[in-house]
């Protein structure tokens, strides 16, 4: 049985949002040197549809990107958040706005006030860690 540590890495909620099919990557570019590029090439290899999400949008991983999550024309299951902890919040709130099912934020990525924000509007949300560790564990 696995045991929850963190509120924000409940087991069942890391399972539901591995699951999910459309995955918005928010700071994913073409940089193959950093880690938004990776995770959303494992994202591809596992099955998931990626967006990229990035001011300077562009296609990415055969991808069409967009400059905000506003811009996306079509739904989005998880927000995949590579920001900055004092960054990522907002972004959690744009995942709200735009009706997305979950949000994830990346390894090192907290902030408590937008775990319970984004709950309590009835997102599923982890934080501070990685698909790729969760895959692993499971």
């Amino acid at each position: 049985m696995n045991e929850i540590t963190t509120p924000w890495q409940d087991p069942d909620v890391v399972d539901r949002l591995l699951a999910a099919e459309t995955w918005a990557v928010v700071g994913l570019s073409g940089d193959k040197n950093r880690d938004a590029y990776t995770i959303a090439a494992l994202l591809q290899r596992r099955g998931k549809r990626i967006v990229p999400v990035h001011p300077k949008a562009a296609t990415v991983l055969g991808e069409t990107g967009y400059a905000s999550l506003a811009d996306i024309p079509f739904p989005v299951d998880v927000v995949d958040v590579f920001r900055r902890s004092d960054a990522a919040g907002a972004v959690a709130d744009e995942a709200v706005r735009i009706g997305a099912r979950g949000v994830w934020f990346q390894l090192g990525v907290l902030d408590e006030d937008a775990f319970a924000r984004t709950t309590a509007a009835g997102l599923d949300m982890v934080m501070d860690t990685c698909p790729a560790i969760e895959w692993r564990r499971r």
